[in-house]
């Protein structure tokens, strides 16, 4: 039994290293070695685009959101506008109406869904009704920069280029604990992506921002999300999917724990279904560096919940066997107990706040996986209001 203790252990181990510490540290090597440079732009090349916003009972935003997009920097005989409304049943609808009627030069078109299935669904119904040869989509709590659309076509310089996910940038990062965390997770992971992209193709994109071919749409899965199904599908069939950090889009991140959390778990719901989506992922030969990618950035990610534990009983069983494995019981329970800490006294700290940050996310997984084993996980969801 001792051999299959310490398999375990050190198995769960090196999930969570490699997903926190070793995968990124691997990144920036590889990145020194090689120096990969994505595709050099093309600032002359104006597709036909439309721009897509879906919005379920958006109307704290959704005026903000056309004031915006119709400012943006691309020839006005190029871009269409049009607001997929996911059955809302809020002002959203009569305030888009109302600013097409005094804007009747803004090729702006509101589709209605009939029946509230979710953000994937909504733009699977509305793709059928785009002509031009590029969709941008965008949430209707984003503001795009007015480059932003300019610069993700710019990036589409080869046919291979199916997918480009715009950066999101938080600017409320400096708020509170919750946002500041929130922050420091997202800086990190928009360096991982750059380095993907650079190689070949980035594992997640990002729904503030991105754009794809109108041809390479696919009909998604509405429990699925195209931040993390589009990059996979488009890799799989040797297809790149990119980032272009010059196509900025500014949010809100949630400024209290449980928005962040809800949405999380949110972001879980088919967290069992993307640790493996494809065994041919597998495949280095094939896929090349999204093999490698792809396992490191989230398989190992996407395991951290089963991980923790699987570290957590093992060490447990193991702790007579070493003062090693003494210690590092110890140090685990220490860990647990100081976001429990944060939890029950708010404890002013970067460390812990950033501790309790971490075991949150740990629980959304768990939340996540209980809602899929449940079937309770839904295509749609409540917004976080902390971030309107």
């Amino acid at each position: 039994m001792l051999i299959i203790f310490e398999s375990v252990f050190f198995a769960s181990l090196f999930i969570i290293f490699w997903a926190m510490i070793g995968y990124p540290f691997s990144l920036k090597i590889l990145n020194r070695v090689f120096k990969p440079k994505n595709p050099p732009k093309n600032y002359t090349y104006y597709p036909t685009v439309t721009l897509m916003i879906v919005a379920h009972n958006e109307e704290k935003v959704i005026f903000d959101k056309l004031k915006n997009i119709v400012t943006l920097n691309y020839p006005k005989d190029k871009i269409k506008y049009l607001v997929a409304s996911d059955n809302s049943t809020d002002r959203t609808n009569e305030i888009v109406k109302s600013f097409i009627k005094n804007h009747p030069s803004e090729p702006i078109e509101l589709f209605e869904v009939k029946e509230r299935k979710g953000k994937t669904n909504a733009q699977n119904e509305a793709q059928k009704t785009i002509h031009t040869e590029f969709i941008v989509m965008t949430d209707a709590n984003s503001i795009l920069d007015s480059e932003s659309v300019r610069e993700l076509m710019a990036s589409f310089t080869s046919e291979d280029i199916s997918y480009v996910t715009g950066k999101l940038e938080i600017v409320n990062s400096k708020s509170n604990e919750v946002s500041k965390s929130e922050n420091t997770y997202w800086e990190k992971d928009l360096e991982i992506r750059e380095i993907e992209s650079a190689f070949q193709t980035i594992t997640a994109g990002n729904g503030a921002l991105y754009a794809c071919r109108n041809k390479d749409y696919v009909d998604f899965d509405p429990i699925k999300s195209h931040d993390s199904s589009m990059p996979i599908h488009y890799a799989l069939l040797g297809k790149r999917a990119i980032a272009n950090h010059d196509a900025i889009a500014y949010e809100k991140a949630g400024e209290v724990i449980e928005d962040e959390f809800n949405r999380k778990v949110r972001m879980n719901r088919v967290l069992l279904d993307h640790i493996l989506p494809s065994l041919k992922i597998l495949n280095p030969i094939k896929y090349r560096w999204f093999s490698y990618f792809y396992f490191g950035h989230r398989t190992c990610r996407y395991l951290l919940w089963i991980a923790h534990l699987g570290v957590y009983i093992s060490n447990a069983l193991l702790i007579n066997e070493s003062l090693i494995y003494s210690l590092l019981f110890i140090s685990q329970n220490t860990f647990y107990v100081l976001a429990l800490v944060k939890l029950a006294f708010n404890i002013d700290n970067k460390l812990i706040t950033l501790i309790y940050y971490y075991c949150a996310t740990l629980l959304a997984q768990w939340m996540g996986i209980s809602n899929v084993i449940s079937g309770k996980s839904k295509p749609f969801w409540e917004k976080a209001e902390s971030t309107r």
